[in-house]
């Protein structure tokens, strides 16, 4: 037997989804304000008599049509301990629940400052920004398709055009962005199979991938997607993962090097930084507070409110928002740190630390892609 997992409203995890196998979707617009309680379980799924108890998370939808809540996705498979998923493994993200498919894995050094030092002596690599010194841990990424169907509902969530690359003109500052790509750790993949032959919807799914029945995953990747990732590989890569966790918030960051503009003599970086609130209190993202070093000698300090144009609320119903921005030095080389300033509901503040993390221009030297999908 095995219950049903709700893609974007409810999620279990791991250590619960394995109880059932039917995934289903929610079919309307999903509405995020409203939060699990066990006294009011409801039978949610006809064909295998779900109810809201027995999931850790649940996230309604206010607007749904009347008569028609949920719909079959797929079937859970058993998640991966040991090893890594294929090209072509479909997926539910477990914390953003978007459907995803993957392309190609990445193997990035975790450098995590809640780890204790005798837990991470055996890690070849570190890195001693700061008065900490961090053992670099070897940790798997995915890079992933998201379904467009699903990028409305994740949108105030997490930037479904995070992973941008410079234009292909030296005189231009301009970024282009790639819709609906993304990066994914391991444990966040909830590997799910389906009949469809075209399971995601994406304007390259059917261009990098071919479907194969005699397969497992019956996706295999196309020539085109073989050459796309050797072309752009210098600015797809993830190589470093720097996390950190104050009073229950947790900041990841991975960095990536865009390239450099001859013309400014500056390097341009993208950094993605994912936020997650582990506890139990509300709180507010309200400013950010940056320091960046430039090997140049410089170093500057950038304040604002809050992220991106925003100010995200995490919640245990919404724990974690994710976003990317950039940054450029006229050096090869620097490093970034600072806080972020949070308020809980009685009004006061507190800073979250963000991990130091370097920039590093690459071996990579050479000019950015022409273009983004062949």
């Amino acid at each position: 037997m095995a219950a049903c997992v709700i893609r974007r409203g409810l999620l279990s995890t791991a250590s619960k989804y394995n109880q059932h196998k039917c995934i289903h979707r929610i079919l309307s617009a999903i509405d995020f304000s409203s939060g699990f309680d066990p006294k009011r379980a409801q039978p949610l799924c006809s064909s295998c008599g779900l109810t809201s108890f027995q999931q850790t998370r649940f996230l309604s939808s206010r607007n749904r049509p009347e008569g028609k809540i949920l719909e079959p996705v797929g079937v859970f498979e058993a998640l991966k301990q040991h090893g890594k998923y294929e090209t072509g493994q479909l997926f539910l993200h477990s914390v953003f629940g978007y459907r995803g498919i993957v392309l190609f894995p990445w193997h990035a050094r975790l450098y995590d400052r809640d780890v204790s030092p005798a837990a991470a002596a055996a890690a070849p690599d570190s890195v001693g920004h700061g008065s900490k010194e961090v053992k670099g841990k070897m940790h798997t990424y995915y890079q992933v398709l998201i379904d467009t169907r699903d990028c409305p509902h994740i949108s105030q969530r997490s930037q479904t055009e995070a992973v941008t690359f410079l234009a292909n003109h030296d005189d231009s500052r301009a970024l282009y962005a790639i819709p609906g790509l993304d990066y994914v750790s391991h444990e966040d993949i909830l590997p799910y199979n389906s009949t469809e032959q075209v399971p995601i919807q994406h304007e390259l799914f059917e261009r990098f991938l071919l479907f194969d029945p005699s397969r497992n995953p019956p996706f295999t990747a196309r020539d085109t997607l073989r050459a796309w990732q050797e072309k752009n590989h210098p600015w797809l890569e993830l190589s470093d993962v720097h996390r950190e966790t104050t009073e229950n918030i947790r900041v990841t960051v991975i960095p990536f090097y865009m390239g450099m503009r001859v013309r400014t003599d500056s390097c341009y970086w993208r950094y993605c930084i994912r936020l997650e609130n582990q506890g139990n209190e509300v709180v507010q993202l309200r400013e950010r507070h940056w320091r960046i070093f430039s090997l140049s000698g410089t170093l500057e300090t950038v304040r604002g409110r809050g992220v991106v144009g925003k100010e995200p609320v995490l919640s245990r119903e919404q724990p974690a928002f994710q976003y990317s921005s950039h940054v450029s030095l006229q050096a090869p080389s620097g490093h970034m740190w600072g806080t972020f300033c949070f308020e809980r509901t009685d009004g006061s503040h507190f800073d979250v630390r963000i991990p130091p993390f370097s920039l590093e221009s690459n071996k990579y030297d050479k000019a950015p892609p022409t273009g983004y999908p062949l």
